[in-house]
């Protein structure tokens, strides 16, 4: 890539773009459900969202296309392991989105591959469509260190010019010590290695429990990533029910904009063994929740 540039991670870096591209009101394309910390900071930067619905394949065409129509100005999605529904595009998917956004050459779309290295599936990138306006963040917090706080992102030229010119006003430039370490770690043989293996096992507690919800009957979303998406109809019930059975899920509320009820279970340090007993209990949680609030 000819143009490339770094941030103090990848919120660091999106929100300085919208705040450079955008004016306090403007619109943004969002997934819906999405990473509740960007919803979080598309609202503190005073702008307006607009949610774009996603399945199994990352955003829908034609979600996308009505928030084209509403008139927003920037697109931010997530190519794979999306947060918290975990779908991942296909080629197909890609082409799709592709497709809608040639249609308005200046919006700028923002690529957030946030989970890179461990998101277990292909990337198929928006970027490689020919955009006019576009952005590819990647982190390395999810896979080498919450505390390297670092990001890379390949741009085009004026995207490039605007995020480098807003950077040098605050913070000038992200430490050279700091991309030295994340560049020694990337090529370092062992860490390559533990990395792959951190994605297997991920994958692997990913579909473990996927599968015993499945057995059970429960829907649960989750194509890469380290997420699972479970619709429910009452998300407190499940939350505080799960809880006296010693389990922790978020309530989707926090990821959601108009989309429909749900939780996130987080799988990274879910064993495959202890598939089997969340399943039952969230199971004995969503038989105890339709008996008490009626789902």
């Amino acid at each position: 890539m000819e143009h490339v540039t770094f941030s103090h991670g990848a919120l660091d870096l999106i929100g300085r773009l919208l705040s450079v591209e955008l004016r306090p009101g403007d619109a943004v394309a969002m997934e819906d459900p999405g990473y509740h910390h960007l919803l979080d900071l598309v609202t503190a930067l005073g702008l307006r969202m607009v949610p774009v619905s996603v399945d199994d394949e990352g955003m829908r065409p034609d979600a996308l296309r009505a928030a084209l129509r509403a008139g927003v100005r920037a697109v931010v999605c997530s190519p794979r392991a999306q947060n918290p529904y975990g779908g991942c595009f296909s080629a197909a998917r890609r082409d799709a989105l592709v497709e809608v956004l040639r249609g308005e050459p200046e919006v700028l779309v923002v690529e957030n591959d946030h989970a890179s290295a461990v998101a277990a599936a292909p990337l198929w990138s928006l970027t490689s469509g020919g955009l006019s306006r576009w952005v590819h963040v990647r982190t390395v917090s999810k896979f080498l260190g919450t505390d390297l706080r670092w990001a890379a992102a390949a741009c085009d030229p004026i995207t490039l010019a605007r995020h480098d010119g807003r950077l040098l006003l605050t913070s000038g430039w992200v430490s050279h010590l700091l991309q030295e370490t994340v560049h020694g770690l990337m090529t370092d043989d062992g860490t390559r290695a533990l990395v792959t293996r951190a994605q297997e096992a991920y994958a692997l507690r990913r579909e473990a429990l996927r599968a015993e919800l499945g057995g059970r009957g429960i829907v649960a979303h989750g194509a890469s990533g380290m997420n699972l998406w479970v619709p429910v109809l009452d998300e407190s019930a499940v939350v505080n029910g799960l809880r006296s059975y010693g389990w922790w899920v978020a309530a989707g509320a926090r990821f959601r904009l108009s989309s429909e009820p749900g939780v996130r279970i987080s799988v990274a340090e879910l064993e495959p063994a202890d598939a089997a007993r969340l399943a039952s209990d969230f199971a004995a949680v969503l038989g105890e929740s339709e008996a008490t609030y009626g789902g």
